[in-house]
């Protein structure tokens, strides 16, 4: 939604199983914008588990040097593989990744049961570690209660709230995208 809202281009650096659906083919079969250009993933590990542990199952080691982000005159959209805390391997997390790509976050958060909690821990280490946060979109059924909170707490800038699509498709996501603030 957010490749196609801004027209940039979108770069998953590590993908996970799954590799004949990849999300960057399904982010290339969504979008409508000739502007966007899909960067190939630096990793493409076979089983669908954490990056640490699939790629020790391929028997590779994801090196953190080796990240560069793709040379671009576009925005570009740098998708991670689960969140903050999670491994690449054995000493480094994907917060570790987004550091050394010293690139901006876009929180997204969607609602439930514990996703204050949840949300603003994760809000809470990536200001631990000076990591600019462009603000927070969130996803699913409003909520303005737990998101006015979230807001508050930290001050973050809102940029929107997506709803659940039922039906993923090129229509759909151009629609989710006027829900955005930017």
């Amino acid at each position: 939604i957010l490749t196609e809202k801004l027209k940039a281009d979108y770069w998953k650096p590590i993908q996970s199983g799954d590799l004949a659906q990849s999300d960057s083919l399904a982010i290339q079969n969504l979008i409508t914008n000739p502007q966007t250009k899909i960067h190939p993933e630096l990793y493409r590990l076979n089983q669908p588990l954490s990056p640490h542990l699939s790629a020790k199952l391929d028997g590779i080691e994801i090196e953190l040097d080796k990240f560069r982000l793709p040379e671009t005159e576009n925005n570009l959209i740098v998708e991670g593989a689960g969140g903050l805390m999670v491994p690449l391997n054995s000493k480094e997390l994907i917060l570790d990744l987004i550091k050394h790509l010293n690139i901006p976050v876009i929180v997204v958060s969607q609602n439930y049961l514990g996703s204050i909690n949840h949300t603003l821990l994760t809000i809470n280490t990536l200001k631990q570690h000076q990591i600019n946060i462009k603000g927070i979109i969130f996803n699913g059924d409003t909520n303005l209660e737990s998101e006015d909170y979230i807001l508050k707490y930290y001050g973050i800038e809102y940029l929107g709230n997506i709803p659940m699509l039922k039906n993923v498709d090129k229509l759909n996501i151009i629609g989710a995208g006027k829900n955005l603030h930017f």
